[in-house]
């Protein structure tokens, strides 16, 4: 681990050279690589700066309890070899964690998808609710949310909401939401007091870009029709709304928010790149499928992964088999807890399999 950790600090120092070149400040593409590069071992390179001037003082220290000291000298000395070990190990666990395999996509911008799936009108309705939850939530992150595409149901929810979050880190906090999302409560369509189950799905999606996947102008097609609203009632004369089909693959975007044409053909296309690349990391991860699953699931969306109790103003994520009684909470956007506890349980799983 300490010859890792010194090969990442020599690259560390060694980018801090290539930055103050005026070469590199003159190259826009090699300033923005080096200056990433940089900025992602910056947290371990602190560390392990932190944990060998920590190694030093401890081994002072135990060099100083080996002279002949008077007693309250050696309680002080004692008590500093104590605090030092302690916070050596506690460093040790942290680069640990440093040196985790990162996901390559977890910096990008997410594209989430969120469907009303089994209990129709409700289903709609609580799909409605969970995108005010992660709008919220990127709120609190100071993210930039932006719709791609709703379609609403005739009472208000949606049958399915597209959405975009910008902000570094949105997949490393967000790449745990795709799956089914279940509650449980009495619909304010139910007269007779009855709870029922609904289920709404959740996509989350690393946003691809350009260079992530190449599309040509000879395999799509492009079809533009006037936007709708709830229940299907045109609410644009314009042919604004554009329908992306990628013909290879059978793919198809559709982007209606804006009212510019060319505004949501560029939209349309920004999901389709996502959702092929997505497609194309489902097909690379089934290759492993006999591989034993994580402790935080598959992340696929037919996935029961959160129920949401109403009645009893409960939360359990069943991947970790973590229950929270804070439900007002929950869906006013305060996911960090379980987010957080998520991603713990990954990284356990990771240093479990030794990787």
């Amino acid at each position: 681990m300490l010859d890792r950790l010194q090969s990442l600090a020599d690259r560390y120092e060694k980018l801090s050279e290539l930055l103050c070149d005026p070469d590199v400040a003159n190259d826009t593409k090699k300033l923005r690589d080096y200056s990433k590069e940089q900025s992602d071992l910056q947290p371990a390179y602190e560390a392990y700066t932190e944990y060998k001037r920590v190694i030093e003082e401890l081994d002072a220290a135990k060099a100083m309890q080996a002279e002949k000291l008077d007693d309250e000298m050696r309680e002080m000395v004692k008590m500093e070899i104590e605090e030092l070990s302690a916070r050596m190990h506690e460093l040790e666990e942290e680069i640990r964690i440093l040196l985790l395999p990162k996901d390559p996509n977890d910096d990008k911008n997410v594209i989430v998808e969120i469907r009303g799936a089994a209990g129709g009108d409700e289903a709609a309705l609580f799909a409605a609710d969970l995108y005010r939850m992660y709008t919220r939530f990127a709120d609190s992150q100071g993210w930039r949310v932006e719709v791609m595409d709703v379609n609403e149901s005739d009472l208000g929810g949606f049958k399915e909401v597209i959405f975009m979050i910008n902000g570094r880190g949105a997949y490393s906090r967000m790449k745990y939401e795709s799956g089914a999302h279940r509650v449980q409560r009495i619909p304010a369509t139910e007269s007779g007091g009855r709870i029922h189950t609904s289920t709404s799905t959740v996509a989350v999606m690393p946003e691809a870009e350009e260079v992530d996947v190449e599309i040509l102008d000879k395999d799509i097609r492009v079809d533009t029709f006037c936007s709708s609203g709830a229940g299907g009632q045109s609410v644009n004369t314009t042919k604004s709304a554009v329908r992306v089909t990628h013909i290879p693959t059978g793919i198809v975007a559709t982007c209606q928010d804006g009212k510019s044409q060319n505004s949501n053909k560029d939209k349309a296309l920004q999901v389709l790149r996502t959702r092929i690349m997505d497609m194309m990391r489902q097909e690379e991860e089934a290759k492993y499928a006999g591989e034993r699953k994580s402790k935080v699931g598959t992340g696929d969306r037919s996935e029961r992964i959160r129920t949401y109790n109403f009645p009893q103003s409960r939360v359990t994520d069943h991947r970790i088999g973590l229950t929270l009684h804070k439900l007002d909470q929950v869906m006013n956007g305060e996911i960090e807890e379980i987010v957080s506890a998520l991603t713990i349980a990954e990284q356990a799983e990771l240093m479990d399999k030794g990787e």
